[in-house]
């Protein structure tokens, strides 16, 4: 899921924004509006891939970036997002992301060949990247300190959690009654009236202080990881001693060395390297990495397994998914409330475990499975410690930080998740298609592919749990954080 990204401290508002100003409820709808389509993109088109696969010829493993091409530039560019609205103003910001969104979103859906969709998902990530923090810090900015902005923050985590959880059910609907073109075209309208409200209502502000934009981070970054990603998917067809897979995990590898030289001595990195000698943000961001390679891929082989091996059609596809969004809503939801009682790593600890036996009883799944037995009861515990182990982590990393970085952090932390999550799409997809390929696409081979990716998505949990015990800090104080 989609969390917050870095709140701004302070903030300078222009001439033109305080002599006329729009209705707090017309602000908080407008920006919600654009967090709500960011969070649903990241789950909408789960449902749609068997129908994208038949409709443009994709193959098993180029299937995942239609994932990972939005996931990994999302989370690439979501730090510099923050900063340029920042340094250039909220509402231009705000108003750049969701053109570029929108735009992409009708490529995307009117693509014929599939370089031209991963094309548009790609751009789509980035306009993601750089509208979303400005969602939020149009609200921080727009509310007064106090109850009012804790009122709307509210209501923008619960949008955004709405996003996620809707996905399944909203690209089902789409693609069985439209099209899984409309999966993306459906961004188009809604981003279009959204783009209207926000020229003409919404006001702009920005920092204070004149800020640095550290555009080479972000690339190298997003480059890096996309460059390794795209060499574990290469291992499956030409195995890990060819040049097709060694040569872009290497050249990957050194891009993400350079990417850190960048930031060891930018004036104003992206990723502020000293901050991860704090042992609860190293920590805790180590652990979400692995932890989010392992929970974010559930979704898509899920999704994969009830259309191909049980044909479910897409909308008893989103329809059977809801029990796992609400566990994954319920367990974001109640998370604080038991940190204040347990501490923050014994929740995460807790969270991590649920999810990992959910996992690992998922991981049995065969042909012969059937909704009540393969599909509800893992899924249900998956979603549900999922929405557990989140708060805690983002609460121990937080709390190791100065208050003047505590927006950053909380950004490394949702970028960490990201991050994982498309490295472990990555490698789990390859998992699932060497197995799907020794069984030459049959049913029962894809059944057991998929479930060896659950098998081997509980190993990488259990790594992050180890990781958990051994490396984060105890410390009760850190619920104070969540």
């Amino acid at each position: 899921m989609v969390r917050m990204p870095p709140i701004a401290e302070s903030a300078t508002l222009s001439t033109t924004s305080r002599r006329s100003a729009a209705p707090a409820w017309l602000v908080m709808l407008l920006v919600c509006a654009g967090q709500f389509l960011v969070v649903l993109d990241v789950s909408v088109v789960n449902v749609a891939l068997p129908a994208v696969r038949t409709g443009l010829g994709l193959s098993e493993l180029g299937l995942q970036w239609i994932v990972n091409a939005y996931v990994i530039t999302f989370a690439g560019f979501m730090l510099l997002g923050g900063r340029a609205a920042d340094l250039f103003g909220r509402k231009r910001i705000f108003v750049l992301g969701l053109a570029l969104f929108t735009v992409a979103s009708l490529g995307g859906g009117l693509a014929q060949q599939p370089w031209q969709l991963i094309a548009a998902r790609t751009v789509q990530g980035v306009g993601a990247a750089v509208l979303s923090p400005a969602t939020l810090t149009i609200l921080t900015t727009s509310f007064p300190a106090g109850p009012a902005r804790t009122r709307a923050i509210a209501t923008w985590t619960a949008v955004g959690a709405g996003g996620g959880a809707v996905g399944g059910l909203v690209g089902g609907v789409l693609t069985e009654y439209l099209s899984w073109r409309w999966v993306l075209l459906i961004n188009v309208p809604v981003g279009a009236l959204v783009l209207t409200g926000a020229v003409l209502w919404l006001t702009e502000s920005r920092q204070g202080a004149a800020r640095r934009l550290d555009v080479p981070g972000a690339l190298l970054v997003t480059g890096g990881l996309g460059l390794v990603a795209y060499g574990i998917v290469q291992t499956e067809t030409d195995g890990w001693a060819s040049a097709s897979a060694l040569l872009p995990l290497a050249a990957g590898l050194v891009v993400i060395a350079a990417f850190l030289a960048v930031e060891a001595r930018a004036k104003a990195p992206l990723m502020p390297l000293g901050l991860f000698r704090l042992r609860p943000v190293s920590s805790a961001n180590a652990a979400m990495v692995l932890a989010g390679a392992a929970m974010f891929s559930m979704w898509y082989f899920l999704s994969l397994y009830v259309q191909n091996v049980l044909d479910y059609k897409p909308l008893q596809a989103g329809l059977s998914f809801i029990p796992h969004s609400l566990s994954i809503v319920l367990g974001s939801k109640i998370g604080p409330r038991l940190m204040n009682r347990l501490g923050a790593k014994t929740l995460a600890v807790t969270g991590a475990v649920i999810s990992a036996s959910g996992m690992v009883w998922q991981g049995t799944m065969d042909v012969n499975g059937t909704y009540l037995g393969t599909i509800l009861g893992p899924g249900i515990l998956m979603a549900l410690g999922a929405g557990l182990t989140a708060t805690p982590v983002a609460a121990i990393a937080t709390s190791g930080a100065d208050p003047a970085d505590q927006g950053l952090v909380s950004g490394l932390i949702n970028t960490s998740r990201q991050m994982g999550g498309a490295l472990g799409l990555s490698i789990l997809s390859t998992v699932a298609a060497s197995r799907i390929e020794a069984g030459h696409g049959a049913k029962a081979a894809l059944a057991e592919g998929y479930g060896l990716a659950f098998q081997v998505g509980s190993g990488v949990l259990l790594a992050s749990i180890l990781l958990m015990l051994l490396a984060l800090p105890r410390r009760r104080a850190d619920v104070a954080n969540g």
